[in-house]
């Protein structure tokens, strides 16, 4: 799957903008607080309906502006085109439309059109608390299955039942039971998906890793969920004097988590910024490869800042695995420094475009080969980067 075109109106820092993209890799340039990640953010919205990180929907509206508009073509991988718009308004909140058809309901959206992002802010799914991590399990498994979201939605509003009713000190066992043969019944099949996820990933996960440090360590992924060793009902029975001083459940899979691992060490305390980026970009990797196998469809890839913090070979052997592989699509990748994305351009055989980025406004520029600083028949020479601290 590729997005042909996009539309964008009042998005974030972007005013306006209309941009023909490129099916292979299409690069952005420019220095920080630009708009490149900006636009990398209207493509998420417009595949998944939401942004990339959890935040106020009217806080993508520009600044001064009362609503925003994403429209984008795309071409899926048996040919098809497919048109997705996407709006807010501050008075009338967010509308969603494939092919010119509004959505009875914005979730039927989710999986449609595959995105897998790869950003700074990912270091949070090893540093961040374990709420970072169930949502990505959350999104990526929905993506792939619809029933899961489903089961997600109906646990949660059962939950929020039984946590009103202990904040308001109801003691009827039975209002109780009533809600929680729901939560049962759905976290069952939600710690089942979760398990069989991460389980499915861990393969493509190490070998990914494995390859970008070079086999220089070892890492590794773990489902932990108290449902592994009870049932819910148990835990209930066993909780429910705590959980009504506490006034909210304790336990169930909305606490389960993810554990990385360094070697035998966990990553969060022992891993370098480089390893814990490394970390990131092979977990969302593996990701990627899930979609394409669950849903026949190969995701596009947004590589926010990919050379940050990493030394030139492993981002070198990053940018050789995306692009030197059928298994890879449409790629976007952003940078502050043109010499990387003239190398990085350089080293691809597919069709490429580079845009430059400038207080929100976007203009395509030369390929590295007709850089006027490289003469012609010049070979590039390696990327100039130091070493992370």
């Amino acid at each position: 799957m590729r997005i042909d075109s996009i539309d964008i109106l009042d998005f974030k820092n972007i005013p306006e903008a209309k941009l023909e993209f490129s099916p292979g890799v299409n690069c952005l340039l420019g220095r920080n607080g630009m708009g490149k990640s900006n636009l990398l953010e209207a493509i998420h919205f417009l595949s998944m309906a939401r942004p990339i990180r959890p935040m106020p929907e009217s806080a993508l509206i520009r600044h001064g502006a009362d609503l925003l508009m994403v429209k984008g073509r795309y071409t899926m991988d048996a040919g098809e085109s497919e048109t997705v718009t996407c709006g807010i308004s501050r008075e009338k909140g967010k509308s969603l439309r494939r092919n010119d058809k509004e959505y009875q309901r914005i979730s039927d959206h989710i999986g449609r059109f595959p995105i897998v992002s790869i950003a700074p802010a990912d270091s949070e799914l090893v540093n961040g608390s374990g709420e970072v991590r169930r949502r990505l399990m959350d999104v990526v498994i929905s993506q792939a299955d619809s029933s899961y979201l489903a089961l997600l939605i109906r646990y949660n509003k059962a939950l929020e039942s039984r946590n009103k009713m202990l904040r308001a000190g109801i003691r009827d066992r039975l209002l109780y039971e009533s809600v929680e043969n729901t939560m049962a019944e759905a976290a069952a099949a939600i710690h089942a998906g979760r398990r069989d996820w991460v389980n499915e990933i861990s393969p493509d996960f190490a070998r990914y890793y494995s390859h970008i440090s070079g086999d220089a360590e070892k890492a590794s992924l773990k489902y932990k969920s108290i449902l592994s060793d009870k049932t819910l009902p148990e835990i209930f029975d066993e909780n429910r004097a705590r959980d009504a001083a506490l006034g909210f459940t304790s336990a169930g899979v909305h606490r389960d988590d993810i554990s990385t691992r360094l070697g035998d060490y966990s990553m969060r305390r022992l891993g370098s910024q480089g390893q814990v980026k490394t970390f990131t970009i092979a977990l969302k990797l593996a990701v990627f490869d899930f979609l394409r196998r669950r849903g026949g469809i190969t995701p596009i890839l947004l590589l926010d800042d990919i050379f940050d913090k990493l030394d030139t070979t492993r981002v070198a052997r990053i940018i050789a695995e995306v692009s030197g592989s059928d298994n890879f699509g449409q790629i976007f990748i952003t940078d502050t420094n043109r010499e990387h994305l003239d190398e990085t351009l350089q080293s691809l055989r597919s069709s490429s475009r580079l845009f430059e980025v400038t207080e929100g406004h976007f203009k395509e520029i030369a390929e590295c080969g007709l850089c006027p600083e490289r003469r012609e028949g010049e070979s590039p020479s390696p990327i100039k980067k130091p070493e992370p601290s």
